[in-house]
């Protein structure tokens, strides 16, 4: 029988072939019916979507399930829950950490993903899901007013860049080596109709890296600001203007620093600095698109089919101007995701095509040698199980907003409607504290306001004046959530503030912003503390 003069290794592979083309799902098919969820009934039914798709335990164990379920979960205001997921999550990539640092090797992933697919490889994240993880961490605990934590996230970011710094150059090296070894080498040049120009965009190349964003820098240096540590607020400042340069709400961020956390001002402040952060759309799909390029086997060049990702090209510009009641703030991008997506993508290619060449020859040897042993039978079931399993790794954290904006500026305290690009979003902001975050997420025509925190209490209040009646009232009040720090931090904090030289006053809004009356009293809180 034909069964029995086939080599031992060849059956294997085969079996190996065959059988995996089960295990290949399509995130995107997936990420595309969540995300057409979403539209018709909000995040709640995105939510829906996505947890009947995980049907085993293994499944709702998956990094990539937990990542997109603790998004959903945030935009659906559920913190807790969202904190739970990508903890677990979180708890996946930390496993890929240890070994990063342990035994990098294991990661690499040449061999099983060379001879079957990309989509068999377990999902590790892309490298910037990975900063964004600890990043999106942070702002839950801010949401739920727990800075101890947040400040825990943060520094964790920081110490996941290192690593993944050091892992992506051993990488690139040993898939070199191993494609090598193989007698195979390619570039994106050389793969005929592969839109190189997706890769090569300026705005690409003008990104340092595929993993660092300008977000989680601003961020972390906000949060070392209003915890009242301004050497370290410094670093996490000027990174995020290196990452993102020539934006000047970023650069505002270093250069006022060292007058907004100084003591004069803390005790002369009479309106709240407000931080908005404001989401748009929906991070890119990777798509899967078979090219043919030339394989050396057995001595010539065979023309075989391999499927590599592409993400085109799109923009989602995020909002211009956001104004409340007098007062008009400047946004402004500080990460495009699909530009981001393309150069991790960019980074990855070399790795990635060289484990393709190793595949496709692995996978041409074997075609060749069930066609010489098995007849026109053997060459067939290989052409098949080759031609189903060749298909590229679609996975990418698809909840991810497409660009990330932020604004901020003085506001007093009060209700003020939240009017974003002339646009009426129906919310009204209860602006109270020393400091504020605002989170908005914007899809499509519909503008939803998170929970918004405040930290610290103003010195001087105001006196509140009658509200505007330009508009009428909504239902809608975002009401912020402040906290207390405990007595010896709040002492310890205050006595390190009180030893600053005296600096100028802060520096009045350039607009004047109208002051309306407050519905609720901020609570009180010593200030400048540290959970």
């Amino acid at each position: 029988m034909l069964w029995r003069v086939w080599p031992a290794r060849a059956l294997v592979l085969a079996v190996a072939l065959l059988s995996g083309c089960a295990n290949m799902q399509s995130h995107d098919k997936l990420a595309t019916q969540v995300q057409n969820a979403q539209a018709a009934g909000g995040p709640a039914a995105a939510l829906k979507e996505l947890e009947a798709s995980a049907t085993t335990e293994d499944a709702r164990k998956a990094l990539l399930f937990n990542l997109e379920r603790g998004e959903l979960l945030r935009q659906n205001r559920q913190y807790k829950e969202s904190t739970t997921a990508w903890l677990q999550a979180d708890a996946r990539v930390n496993e890929w950490e240890a070994l990063a640092k342990t035994d990098p090797s294991k990661l690499f992933s040449l061999v099983g993903a060379s001879l079957i697919s990309e989509r068999l490889k377990p999902y590790e994240g892309q490298d910037y899901e990975k900063v964004w993880l600890t990043t999106r961490l942070a702002l839950n605990r801010i949401a739920e007013s727990d800075w101890d934590n947040a400040r825990v996230d943060i520094k964790r970011t920081h110490e996941r860049e290192a690593v993944i710094a050091e892992l992506r150059a051993k990488e690139t090296v040993a898939a070199e080596e191993e494609a090598k070894a193989k007698g195979v080498q390619a570039n994106t040049k050389e793969i005929n109709g592969y839109p190189v120009e997706t890769l090569n965009d300026p705005e690409v190349l003008k990104l340092k890296n595929g993993y660092q964003n300008a977000l989680s820098h601003y961020l972390a240096g906000f949060l070392y600001e209003v915890l009242n540590e301004g050497g370290l607020a410094a670093p996490g400042y000027r990174k995020a203007i290196e990452l993102k340069p020539d934006t000047p709400v970023l650069e505002e961020g270093l250069r006022g620093l060292d007058e907004r956390t100084s003591f004069t001002h803390r005790r002369k402040q009479r309106m709240t600095d407000v931080l908005f952060i404001l989401e748009s759309g929906n991070a890119p799909a990777r798509k899967g698109v078979n090219f043919t390029i030339p394989v050396p086997i057995n001595g010539r060049l065979n023309s075989i089919s391999i499927a590599y990702p592409v993400i085109q090209a799109a923009r989602q510009p995020g909002p211009g101007t956001l104004t409340l009641g007098e007062s008009s703030i400047k946004a402004a991008t500080v990460v495009d995701m699909n530009v981001m997506a393309r150069r991790a993508l960019r980074d990855e290619m070399p790795g990635t095509m060289a484990r393709g060449l190793v595949r496709a020859v692995a996978k041409g040897v074997l075609q060749n040698e069930m066609q010489k042993r098995g007849g026109l039978l053997g060459g067939a079931l290989a052409m098949v199980a080759s031609a189903v399993t060749e298909q590229a790794d679609d996975r990418i954290w698809r909840t991810l907003p497409g660009d990330v904006s932020v604004a901020r500026g003085y506001l007093p305290v009060g209700e003020h409607r939240l009017i974003v690009d002339g646009r009426d979003t129906g919310a009204i902001l209860n602006v109270t504290g020393q400091y504020m975050l605002v989170p908005v997420q914007m899809q499509g025509a519909a503008v939803a306001v998170g929970q918004a925190t405040s930290f610290g209490q103003l010195a001087l209040a105001p006196p509140a004046a009658a509200p505007s009646a330009a508009t009428s009232v909504p239902t809608t009040i975002v009401s912020p959530v402040s906290t207390t720090a405990p007595a010896k931090s709040a002492t310890k904090s205050t006595t390190k503030s009180t030893t600053k030289s005296t600096t100028k006053s802060a520096t009045k809004p350039t607009s004047k912003p109208a002051v309306i009356k407050s519905t609720t009293k901020p609570t009180t809180v010593p200030v400048a503390t540290k959970p």
